[in-house]
């Protein structure tokens, strides 16, 4: 695939490619507010993904569309009707120049997220957009270069499709295991386990231990810490994370805006009170005050009722779902292993078919 590329490249531009601004090959456009919006089948894109469906399109095109506020390494293309809020930009593309396609592949190998604007909220304006500058080799070569990642990324989606039927099935699994009949006894959350917060650190150092708060992925890594492994942790305030229930099998800092929860009755051990936690997310977000900034208080938490099976149950249902948990989760086998390897041959492709001789000015 490479050698014909290289033909072809030897054909239509052996002495060089052109580097272009973004602006020479695309508009970015605003978003806009979609509250005033009906419910349909256009969807609505915001910086975390798809949002809602509403009935009218703010576009109708392929456009890529790249985060003004929050995750900006979140890049999408779409080739359907669509509407964006204000926290994203969308792209009228020039398709007599660039191919849409290419164009979202060249955006996502530049890690926009590098070009972050502010301090706090990671954010972008149209006018760093506007200067990014781009390789743009003759159309047919791009089509190429789009057919062959077409085929990594098509990969990929098919691992992703079949990981994502395997977590249902794991899902159904536990909550079969995790639902007793009225011989297992219900008890408050409060009166078999611990429950409290952690304190914010000095600093954020860049240590081997995860530093955990509101969000579910570590917010830094200190040299330090101050919560010993065995730990299930859930964010009490903040948006996104309320609802979330991670098991911590490693030392690490705990935050203010997060629970640390262990087991101090030897009726029940740590593990076992973790998936009997994330089992139940939607009725741990029931439990949260969820107008102006999301909160989970400890008094309705400490009576988050659990189950209490013999021990012996509890070791058998853990040991299952453990594997279950590797083989859906654990990156260093089966799907997960798969798509993180794939995932990184095609950003080593997606580098090397991006990277041109440059031509001389």
């Amino acid at each position: 695939m490479v050698n014909k590329l290289e033909q072809m490249i030897q054909e239509f531009c052996p002495n060089g490619v052109e580097r272009v601004a973004l602006c020479e090959v695309a508009k970015v456009s605003n978003g806009r507010d979609h509250k005033a919006l009906s419910d349909g089948k256009i969807p609505v894109y915001g910086s975390g993904g798809v949002m809602r469906y509403a009935n009218q399109c703010i576009y109708d095109k392929s456009s890529v569309l790249i985060p003004r506020k929050g995750s900006l390494g979140n890049i999408f293309f779409v080739n359907e009707p669509f509407w964006t809020v204000d926290t994203i930009f969308y792209t009228v593309i020039n398709e007599r120049k660039i191919e849409p396609k290419y164009f979202y592949y060249s955006i996502s190998a530049r890690h926009i997220e590098d070009l972050n604007q502010a301090g706090g909220v990671p954010s972008m304006t149209k006018a760093v957009l506007d200067k990014i500058r781009i390789l743009l080799p003759p159309l047919p070569i791009q089509r190429e270069i789009v057919r062959i990642l077409d085929n990594f990324t098509e990969l990929t989606a098919e691992l992703t499709a079949e990981l994502t039927a395997r977590k249902k099935q794991y899902e159904y699994y536990r909550n079969e295991l995790l639902t007793f009949g009225d011989d297992v006894p219900m008890v408050p959350l409060g009166e078999i386990s611990s429950i409290g917060v952690g304190q914010s650190p000095k600093e954020i150092d860049g240590g081997q231990y995860p530093f955990i708060n509101a969000g579910t992925t570590p917010s830094g890594y200190l040299s330090r810490y101050n919560t010993e492994l065995d730990t299930i942790t859930t964010p009490s305030r903040g948006q996104g994370g309320i609802g979330y229930v991670g098991y911590q099998s490693s030392k690490f800092w705990c935050g203010p805006l997060c629970y640390r929860i262990r087991s101090k009755d030897e009726r029940i051990t740590t593990r076992f009170l973790y998936y009997v936690m994330e089992n139940s997310i939607m009725s741990i977000i029931g439990l949260a005050h969820m107008t102006g900034v999301p909160a989970l208080n400890r008094k309705e938490l400490i009576g988050f009722p659990v189950p209490l099976p013999p021990l012996a149950e509890q070791t058998r249902i853990v040991a299952i779902l453990d594997k279950f948990d590797a083989l859906t989760t654990d990156i260093s086998i089966g799907l997960p292993a798969e798509i993180a390897a794939r995932q990184k041959q095609y950003e080593y492709y997606r580098d090397k078919l991006l990277s041109f001789k440059e031509a001389s000015a």
